[in-house]
């Protein structure tokens, strides 16, 4: 009997805790059906690893853009700089961005400048937008809402943990909202009502690894593999099999990240 293949589709390869192991993660990821990985390059001047990770590694795709907590440290992406991105044959997305108040409040402002060029580079490659939210849904809505209008674009709301207002808003322009271990904890019921009410033909699964494990793994390192434990919450909430899941996330996620389904 095979396994379903599905798609992880946030994950931080990069990062220290995957350097010792990193072959082993990616292969521990596909022997569990994990066929695709999305590696995200939340720093520019980290592209060169994180695209190495994706070339030396058939499953592993990648995006790029600066994370809304670094947007005040790191130089501000330019649009040239972002839709250049897109000429490399895994990049996928672009993102993560978005708006970060609960840590990084008093960067408000640069946030919102770097979550519009995102925006901008996303309407113009065709490639998703990759959205960070936390504690800033009114901004965030608002902004997404006059971006979309101005010039249109698709997006996934990665992790998402926000409010039910904020996954309407983003529901209605036509985005995606993306499960991780956060959906799976046993407090998170509030979470998964929110993606019960919400088409499963707009949903994905992601790990974030290596943050937000799901049940059983939670408090230990998240990897790519443990994506399927999401997923087999995710099928719960729906009322499908793991199988039938796992095969509306594919056509979802290739829906939206069309070019990984082609490379």
């Amino acid at each position: 009997m095979s396994i379903p293949k599905i798609t992880d589709s946030h994950c931080h390869l990069d990062f220290p805790d995957f350097a010792e192991e990193l072959p082993q993660v990616v292969s521990r990821a596909v022997e569990a059906g994990v066929h695709r990985m999305v590696t995200i390059c939340t720093r520019l001047r980290l592209l060169p690893q994180v695209q190495a990770i994706a070339e030396a590694h058939a499953p592993v795709f990648f995006a790029a853009g600066t994370h809304p907590m670094s947007a005040a440290d790191e130089p501000m992406a330019t649009f040239d700089e972002l839709v250049k991105l897109a000429e490399h044959p895994k990049f996928v997305g672009i993102g993560e961005t978005g708006l970060d108040y609960h840590y990084t409040a008093e960067s408000a402002q640069v946030q919102k400048d770097s979550l519009r060029i995102h925006c901008a580079a996303a309407a113009a490659t065709g490639l998703p937008l990759i959205i960070h939210a936390r504690a800033a849904d009114d901004d965030m809505a608002r902004i997404l809402a006059e971006e979309h209008a101005n010039a249109a674009f698709s997006c996934v709301m990665h992790c998402f943990s926000s409010s039910s207002e904020l996954a309407k808003a983003a529901l209605d322009l036509g985005f995606y909202l993306s499960m991780s271990g956060i959906s799976a904890f046993p407090r998170s019921q509030d979470i998964r009502d929110i993606f019960a009410s919400a088409p499963v033909e707009r949903v994905l699964v992601e790990t974030d690894a290596p943050y937000l494990a799901p049940p059983p793994f939670r408090g230990k390192r998240n990897e790519p593999s443990y994506v399927v434990n999401t997923a087999k919450v995710g099928a719960e909430v729906f009322g499908l099999s793991y199988d039938d899941f796992a095969v509306q996330t594919e056509a979802n996620f290739e829906r939206l990240f069309t070019k990984a389904k082609f490379a």
